[in-house]
């Protein structure tokens, strides 16, 4: 079980006291994801080339058979320009509908990296999924993936897997990049006067460009899939960003921005990630404008972990408390 804190007001979170469960040794299987991310890494430093790096990203669900299977239904459809695949598992119920946003740095995952992942939290939260191949840079910068998220979510509001209805209950979930992208969708929906998610859930995500938490250099070492320092967060911005908009932006850095009426949040980060005090950072500003926000801690686990269920115990440990969280907001 994670380190695990839960907000609503009035609450204390000041100096990071946590309501704390048990905290376990890591599973025998940690050890093998770990080498697994290691080598990965090592690849990654060389590569060089935009397709490289996006088929790398793909091999994180190649370190055992059973990251690949799943049980759900995959119904390709298309929202506007925007691929995209409903994934149905058994007893999914199609007016509870979750949009999925896949993470990989702005410029890299798909459908098909995030497909096992997607289709086990229809089958944990009992929601019709729909993940989304929103547009990547460098090809196309911010604002695009940004405006894909927007066009899909108000497409979901009014479409199932069996076409136009009106969705009962709505949710969000992103990892990583994706999780960057949920946050900012949420505000980008407040800033527009559009009805917000029942509730949302952030999975190890980017919500500062300038890198100010100090995880950022306490973690860079030790993270073994996102080594880098504040240097590799700009440079990341770079890309993504090509000039279109400030790191403090807050559809850029939603930690910048006005949490004020947002939808319960959960978090979800390991404390091995490099991203951890983005998570922390968040979860403080959205207590102190008083959302409920549940923040969850993963000892020793690293960037997104849940890619590796069910090989690895915590990830399935992690994607049921997502399933947990969501059916207890609608």
């Amino acid at each position: 079980m994670p380190v695990k804190a839960e907000f609503s007001q009035p609450s204390i979170y000041l100096g990071l006291i946590f309501k704390v469960d048990y905290l376990p040794m890591p599973s025998p299987e940690l050890a093998s994801v770990i080498k697994h991310l290691e080598a990965i890494a090592a690849e990654a430093s060389a590569v060089v080339d935009i397709e490289d790096s996006r088929h790398l990203l793909n091999r994180l669900g190649e370190l055992h058979p059973s990251q690949r299977e799943f049980e759900a239904e995959v119904l390709p459809t298309r929202v506007e320009d925007v691929p995209c695949e409903w994934l149905l598992a058994s007893g999914a119920d199609p007016k509870r509908r979750l949009l999925y946003i896949h993470g990989g740095g702005w410029t890299s995952g798909s459908l098909d990296s995030h497909r096992p992942l997607s289709a086990r939290l229809s089958a944990t939260t009992g929601c019709a999924v729909l993940s989304i191949a929103y547009r990547l840079a460098p090809e196309h910068p911010y604002p695009a993936g940004l405006d894909d998220c927007l066009i899909c979510y108000g497409w979901l509001r009014e479409n199932g897997p069996g076409g136009a209805s009106s969705a009962r209950s709505m949710f969000v979930a992103g990892d990583s990049a994706g999780g960057n992208l949920t946050l900012s969708l949420l505000l980008a929906i407040k800033q527009r006067g559009l009805p917000l998610p029942n509730a949302a859930v952030m999975i190890s995500p980017a919500t500062d460009f300038l890198a100010t938490g100090n995880s950022h250099r306490t973690r860079a070492a030790r993270d073994p899939i996102l080594r880098m320092g504040p240097d590799g967060m700009r440079r990341a911005a770079d890309i993504y960003l090509q000039g279109n908009s400030k790191l403090e932006d807050p559809l850029v850095s939603p930690l910048y921005g006005d949490f004020a009426g947002l939808p319960p949040l959960l978090f979800q980060v390991g404390d091995a990630e490099v991203l951890l005090d983005d998570s922390i950072q968040a979860v403080e500003k959205a207590r102190v404008a008083g959302i409920d926000v549940t923040l969850c801690v993963y000892p020793d686990m690293p960037h997104v972990w849940h890619i590796f269920a069910p090989y690895l115990p915590e990830a399935t440990t992690a994607i049921e408390e997502i399933g947990t969280f969501v059916k207890r907001h609608g």
